[in-house]
């Protein structure tokens, strides 16, 4: 989870980020309201999908705002200096519109914002919620969002440690794929076992999503949650999944052979790998990100097949996915010491299947740090 320094150590940057006049800064994205305070709705709770408001305040602290079952049901302990809580339900009455009760909440706070100035995430705060505090003296012209999304970038420590738990969590899936998919057994057999690996490397319940899909040479690319589909040899496997901890994320993947893997696929194979190498070498802290796709891409679009890679090289990992930077030929990116980034290169070939790989890194000013570890291999 994240840490109590960790959190001020964001609340820190994120006020050197804003303008100097501003005295409350209030947060409405969940996943911003995390970033700052360590509280998250347990995504596994009764209250999945509820929200709670985090108000800064340059001389008061910092207030968490919300309904008392939402405060109640934090997947963690949380870092702030006062709550800001309205009943919801109390076992003895019926219950009103939980949304409403959070912007009552919201109200018990106006009192000491008023005739001060501050700044409202208005990306994410309700139209109710705005209507609630009343306040005229908010900065229109800063895009809150985007600042705090910038910031996210560059990670502090105890976000890599909780990023390091999701990619050890997602190795362990990868070494069960590895031992699991054969002939005969569906997508959905090999979902359920990297899952259950996945559950009993992390110790506790987590969010699992992405590509368990076999890519045949008829249908050499195909993505998302698994089907019923049984695998054939031949087939190639390409697990490409996201284990997510405290709202953090993993993201990465291998393409096994259902059964010995075929002259031309190992070729393809073996350009994927050339192709990640390349992205490899490129990898610190002021690198362009177009030239890491560039780097990425050229071993298999000089081999003859620049239109079977068409989508990005790579992408920022964090709370979002994907997110800033985005390794693509257009990008205004530049790469930042504390980003952590996907490699992907894959090669989708009608008459003998689509693969790809992929590993995160974590980018430091003179190179990168390797965060997953599974096995890449065919076989």
């Amino acid at each position: 989870m994240l840490s109590k320094e960790g959190c001020l150590a964001r609340q820190k940057r994120l006020w050197e980020a804003v303008p100097d006049h501003l005295e409350w800064i209030l947060i409405a994205d969940p996943r911003h309201v995390l970033y700052l305070s360590n509280f998250l709705v347990q995504p596994c709770s009764f209250s999945r999908g509820e929200r709670a408001l985090l108000l800064l305040d340059r001389d008061k602290g910092v207030t968490l705002i919300g309904d008392n079952f939402t405060l109640r049901s934090s997947a963690a302990d949380f870092f702030v200096d006062h709550e800001a809580i309205e009943t919801w339900y109390d076992h003895k009455h019926s219950v009103e519109n939980r949304d409403h009760v959070l912007f009552k909440a919201l109200g018990s706070v106006v009192p000491q914002l008023k005739g001060r100035a501050g700044a409202i995430e208005a990306e994410w705060l309700p139209v109710g919620a705005l209507q609630e505090l009343e306040i005229t003296q908010t900065d229109t012209t800063l895009e809150l969002g985007s600042v705090l999304r910038q910031l996210r970038r560059q990670k502090h420590a105890d976000e890599i440690e909780l990023l390091k738990q999701c990619m050890q969590a997602c190795d362990a899936g990868h070494a069960c794929a590895r031992e699991v998919v054969a002939a005969g057994k569906s997508e959905f057999d090999i979902f359920r076992k990297v899952q259950a690996a996945v559950l009993q490397a992390a110790g506790l319940p987590v969010i699992i999503y992405g590509d368990f899909r076999a890519s045949t040479p008829a249908v050499p690319k195909a993505g998302g949650l698994p089907s019923g589909h049984v695998l054939e040899n031949g087939d190639l496997f390409v697990l490409d999944y996201s284990v997510v901890i405290h709202g953090y994320r993993s993201d990465f993947t291998n393409t096994i052979s259902v059964g010995e893997p075929t002259a031309d696929q190992q070729k393809l194979f073996g350009l994927c790998q050339a192709a990640m190498q390349g992205g490899e070498s490129t990898l610190k802290a002021g690198t362009k990100c177009a030239d890491v796709h560039a780097a990425t891409a050229a071993p298999i679009w000089d081999a003859g097949y620049k239109e079977n890679f068409q989508h990005h090289a790579g992408h920022g990992l964090g709370l979002g996915h994907p997110e800033a930077p985005i390794l693509v030929p257009e990008s205004t990116d530049t790469l930042l010491a504390g980003d952590v980034i996907t490699l992907e290169p894959g090669v989708y070939v009608e008459g003998i299947g689509g693969m790809r790989i992929e590993h995160n890194y974590l980018i430091t000013d003179d190179g990168f740090e390797r965060l997953s570890n599974h096995v890449i291999s065919l076989t």
